[in-house]
């Protein structure tokens, strides 16, 4: 008894998650395409430079040490550096060299590093927005083969009822109570129904192949893929200051990147301090020479030790007046950046001034079509009694079928309509779906 209660739930556990992975809901969609998609993984590397692009103002400050050495021969008539005479004599000798430099106070370094800062978040503002762009396209391709699916279902109970009629009329036509020309309207009937199902059915695989092609994820049992409806949640962002759509915030950071730009050019109008040390020694000794009264390399080496130690201030004073007209070229430029910026937050206003609007024609319109879609229905019984009953003929009957079908048709693609609108808003307002 309990290996078979076993067994059962192991095939029911299995069905359920065969049925989990052909279904597929809206943020399922989203989660596997961002995973796949190449743009957002080459932002995301870009991110990572921009990171490694940037230095902390502080570390600017610290000193680049350097040691150098080298080693000379001199040939001929030279001087001595141990005594600092002219000599007839071949001389070796090696330098020692510590350098170290430090800016102390450099605007340009610290305008650069604040331009750098801001390139990490513009970075990652820009992934935001291929995001964000990804996502609406998403959107789109989702909803387009959502309505397939749900018309191919309404298809297919047109279809099943048809067929009924049909059966039935054959068998009354041969056994006399229908004439021939009753068959022939409900068979092009059935036909005409065959063809609008498999026209939703083609549409329904194309779409949901566009879909996973969009999503850059292959599947093989495409034609078992089933979308899940989705109920979006009704979010409203009555202040527009609210909206965190990405373009507005990439807009921003580029209008704060075009300004550092101007304090970059400005900063080389102004001072800079810098702060140096250096240490140097040298030994040397004669070539092919008795070398009875040259000191050794010890003291050599620590009688020629030299050290410098300063302070150097670099203060500009002309350039031709052309940093002034490149300053002025680059306001230009930063003002035509807050313009673009500001552009861009009317154009994501009037957006979602667009889809409200249209949101709200679907909520006027829902009422009127439900209740035509329950009169169809109702009109469609009536019109099946009668049809059963031999009152009307098939001509009839078919036309308030195609009528209870674009009742079907029109309210279903409100409804689909209605929440794609408030799914787009959200995503617009928000960046959320």
């Amino acid at each position: 008894m309990n290996k078979i209660i076993l067994i059962f739930l192991l095939i029911t556990s299995s069905i359920f998650v065969y049925g989990q992975e052909n279904s597929w809901s809206l943020q399922k969609c989203v989660s596997v395409a961002l995973e796949n998609n190449i743009d957002v993984k080459i932002k995301q590397l870009q991110i990572a430079k921009a990171q490694k692009t940037y230095t902390h103002p502080l570390l600017d400050i610290l000193p680049s040490v350097g040691l150098s050495g080298n080693h000379t021969y001199n040939f001929g008539s030279t001087i001595d550096p141990s005594t600092n005479n002219r000599v007839s004599s071949d001389i070796q000798y090696d330098n020692f060299n510590l350098n170290a430099n430090m800016n102390i106070l450099d605007f340009n370094n610290l305008a650069n590093s604040q331009k750098n800062k801001i390139g990490i978040d513009l970075a990652k503002a820009d992934k935001k927005v291929i995001e964000y762009e990804y996502k609406l396209q998403l959107l789109e391709k989702y909803f387009d083969a959502l309505f397939s699916q749900e018309l191919v279902k309404i298809q297919k109970e047109q279809l099943q009822n048809t067929t009924f009629n049909l059966n039935r009329i054959q068998k009354e036509v041969e056994i006399g109570n229908k004439p021939q020309s009753d068959l022939y309207d409900i068979q092009l009937s059935f036909s005409q129904d065959e063809k609008r199902l498999m026209e939703a059915e083609q549409l329904f695989e194309t779409q949901k192949l566009q879909l996973f092609q969009l999503m850059n994820f292959k599947i093989e049992n495409l034609s078992e893929i089933v979308l899940e409806i989705y109920l979006a949640k009704e979010i409203e962002t009555e202040n527009s200051e609210a909206f965190q759509n990405p373009k507005i915030e990439y807009a921003d950071l580029a209008y704060k990147s075009s300004k550092k730009d101007v304090a970059i050019l400005r900063s080389a109008n102004l001072p800079s301090l810098s702060g140096f040390y250096n240490w140097s020694t040298f030994y040397s000794t004669p070539i092919n020479q008795p070398k009875n009264n040259i000191a050794s390399f010890e003291n050599q080496f620590n009688d020629n030790k030299n050290q410098q130690v300063g302070l150097q201030m670099n203060i500009p004073v002309f350039n031709g007046f052309r940093r002034n007209r490149q300053i002025i070229a680059s306001k230009i430029e930063s003002e035509k950046v807050k313009l673009v910026s500001e552009q861009e937050k009317i154009k994501i206003e009037q957006q979602v001034e667009l889809e409200t609007t249209r949101k709200k024609q679907y909520l006027q319109l829902t009422t009127n079509l439900e209740n035509t879609l329950k009169y169809a229905k109702e009109s469609f019984k009536t019109t099946q009694s009668k049809f059963t009953n031999g009152k009307i003929d098939a001509v009839i009957y078919t036309s308030v079928k195609n009528q209870l079908l674009t009742s079907e048709y029109d309210f279903l693609k409100n409804n689909l309509q209605l929440q794609y609108a408030s799914l787009k808003i959200n995503l617009i307002k928000t960046n959320e779906l």
